[in-house]
């Protein structure tokens, strides 16, 4: 077990913000056919799916974990599949096709997001949000740290400029492009909940690569070094970069 539905929530009220802005991009359109990829435990799916008065919502998701919780989820139109985002292609296009906080997982960004576009319908739309934090300092202690470990994940998740995205949108023909960064101020209760916040996404990298006890040992040593980098302010300053995407696909 990697990823850990109540490890993830123990912040849901700042992660979904980016969400609802995300959300908000979205035009109206009659009784969609939406896909979320990476739609994690399934409750905000549930909600843009309900936001959009589908009539089809599918939530797709690797981690059985989080799929587990979403499948207690139930409304009209909507279901949930365990499925690799990188690999989406489906045989028929939706309208909308949505990801909040996801494609950072995936290892060739460019050539998955070439398949997502093709994945819509003419006429569609895509939202898409990722974490664009890789230069902080949860970020930059985790990659000195892991030298020391044994073995090395095999890839850490990392996302593009912003500029890039909306070139590969524009490249695809896509109309309306809108691709924006954002810093989302966040106010936790000390440093030491910097940890457990990447503790439920980036550091499951090094959970699905190392021993139990060596993911724990590497906990430790990640947390004594990124703790002496950060003040001890409580409330804790915690600012967020993310980039918010839409584009619409011509009719």
């Amino acid at each position: 077990m990697t990823w850990s539905p109540s490890q993830y929530k123990r912040f849901s009220s700042e992660r979904r913000q980016p969400f609802d802005d995300l959300l908000a991009l979205l035009r109206p359109v009659e009784r969609p056919r939406v896909v979320d990829l990476g739609c994690g435990s399934g409750e905000l799916t549930l909600e843009l799916h309900r936001h959009l008065d589908a009539r089809e919502t599918l939530g797709i998701d690797s981690s059985s974990e989080m799929l587990g919780e979403a499948e207690r989820l139930t409304a009209p139109g909507l279901r949930f599949e365990n499925g690799d985002i990188a690999r989406f292609s489906p045989a028929e296009p939706f309208d909308v096709v949505f990801s909040n906080a996801a494609l950072q997982w995936v290892p060739d960004q460019a050539r998955a997001l070439a398949r997502i576009l093709a994945a819509v319908a003419p006429g569609g739309q895509v939202a898409l949000q990722v974490p664009a934090n890789q230069d902080s300092h949860a970020h930059r202690v985790a990659r000195e740290v892991s030298p020391g470990f044994s073995p090395q994940p095999a890839f850490l998740p990392d996302v593009l400029g912003p500029e890039l995205y909306a070139e590969l949108f524009a490249r695809a023909g896509y109309q309306d492009i809108h691709v924006r960064q954002q810093v989302y101020i966040h106010w936790l209760e000390s440093p030491e909940a910097v940890v457990e916040w990447v503790r439920g996404t980036l550091l499951t990298t090094w959970q699905r690569t190392l021993s139990p006890v060596d993911f724990e040992v590497f906990v430790r040593v990640y947390r004594t070094r990124l703790l002496a980098t950060l003040p001890d302010e409580r409330p804790f300053f915690f600012p967020f970069k993310r980039t918010l995407m839409w584009a619409r696909k011509p009719a």
